[in-house]
């Protein structure tokens, strides 16, 4: 083995270097990719998924559309709020990867087993809402965090690949539940036992490596120089405490709130909107692109961002998410399934691609030093969006919803036109 060191950049960064991954994994950390991606295929079933079954559990006698996407709410809330204490725990070694990966299993699982059985909505808010969506927040935060520790020089496309995972693992749940409603609760239990598997699976082999570790190439020095990677380094490294007094984190926090108030209004409403219109084929078809758009949409996102920058991407996204809602809106007046289904395509590759670009933000923005910590604060406004968007859904039960979560999203695009680099002047800021 090399000597262990640890160097330092002009910009302050320090790196781990002379231990290779596979003197640490016994294997490629390429395996953490695919472990990662593994465990948010299965999590990503209790919201994507969600939204298939919404109809269904709302004809349940004594059930209302409300009660159940307040359900969905609340899910998101836990999911959400989980991600910083996650990483703080993480952080301090009080809550190693395998444990909250396992931890994480067996909650996801038991959200999903709720959904099958239970007979009344406090039964849902319990199981699913806040075991499952604690569950899910765990696995979340922890696979993020792995593929921010083991891929510093290539987080963009990695948590892409990733955070794709968490939309894509849905799709065949949602065809299922479309093709099988009245074996709901069966093809809950099935899903929950494979979730439970995959996830406990990858919990026993997902690691995190040293504090600052840096692969053997390309050298750290050099790779901090060169622009085509680095476009806008952080001037310094933000501390927790610090990021919360941050004007910046204020606006990033509310670019995150409206875009996830968009995607968590169509998850919950557009099932129940499509199939009292065309039916429940369209509605499945629909919500599988919606994850399957967001999915892909993701990957490629992760890719173009590190080559044309990441806040003209989120703009770009943000002002397609607004778009899409619109045509939503004009395919539902005149029950247009092509213009339905493009709608949904331009909502998955708008709105639900800027988590992928908020992990690269929080790094670009604010540092590495506490970059899983950071991102967890900023990933909790995802909690205040479910707020706003689901209370959207149960409050305007018509096509004019989606008029109102178009106009949100393109005042999120207006907004992330004017975030800045912390301690940096705009006006030295490349165009980006």
């Amino acid at each position: 083995m090399a000597e262990v060191r640890e160097l330092r950049d002009v910009y302050g960064r320090r790196y781990r270097v002379g231990e290779s991954d596979r003197e640490l994994l016994g294997r490629p950390r390429r395996w953490i990719t695919w472990l990662a991606a593994a465990a948010m295929l299965a999590a990503g079933v209790q919201q994507y998924g969600f939204g298939a079954i919404v109809p269904s559990l709302s004809r349940t006698p004594g059930w209302t559309f409300g009660g159940v996407v307040l359900a969905f709410a609340v899910w998101a809330i836990c999911q959400a709020g989980a991600a910083f204490p996650v990483a703080w725990l993480r952080e301090r070694g009080l809550l190693p990867a395998p444990a909250a990966m396992a931890a994480g299993a067996v909650l996801c699982a038991a959200g999903l087993v709720t959904l099958g059985h239970a007979t009344s909505l406090l039964t849902v808010f319990l199981g699913y809402s806040v075991l499952g969506g604690l569950g899910t927040g765990l696995v979340y935060a922890t696979c993020v965090g792995a593929v921010l520790a083991w891929f510093p020089d290539r987080t963009g496309p990695r948590a892409g690949l990733v955070s794709a995972a968490f939309a894509c693992g849905s799709v065949p749940f949602v065809v299922l539940a479309a093709a099988l409603p009245a074996a709901r609760p069966v093809l809950l239990d099935v899903t929950a036992a494979v979730v439970l598997a995959v996830i406990a699976g990858c919990a026993a082999l997902l690691r995190y490596p040293p504090r600052h570790w840096w692969p053997a190439t390309p050298e750290p020095r050099a790779w901090a120089l060169d622009r085509a990677h680095n476009r806008r380094p952080a001037v310094r490294h933000y501390r927790p405490a610090e990021l919360v007094r941050c004007g910046t984190t204020l606006s990033l926090y509310l670019v995150v709130v409206l875009a996830a108030a968009v995607l968590l209004f169509d998850l919950a409403y557009l099932a129940t909107f499509t199939a009292a219109r065309s039916g429940p084929g369209l509605a499945a078809a629909a919500l599988a692109l919606l994850a399957a758009a967001t999915g892909g949409g993701r990957v490629l996102i992760g890719r173009l961002a590190d080559r044309l920058g990441r806040p003209r991407i989120l703009r770009f996204a943000l002002l397609a998410g607004g778009v899409a809602q619109f045509v939503l809106f004009y395919s539902g007046e005149h029950r247009h399934a092509v213009g339905l289904l493009l709608g949904v395509a331009l909502a998955g590759l708008g709105n639900g691609c800027c988590y992928t670009l908020l992990v690269g933000l929080v790094r670009e923005y604010f540092g590495d030093d506490s970059a899983a910590q950071n991102f967890g604060i900023l990933y909790s406004a995802k909690a205040v969006g479910a707020v706003v968007g689901i209370g959207l859904a149960t409050l305007v039960v018509t096509e004019q919803g989606f008029v109102v979560a178009g106009v949100l999203s393109l005042a999120a695009a207006v907004l992330s036109g004017r975030l800045t680099q912390p301690g940096r002047p705009k006006s030295l800021l490349p165009a980006a």
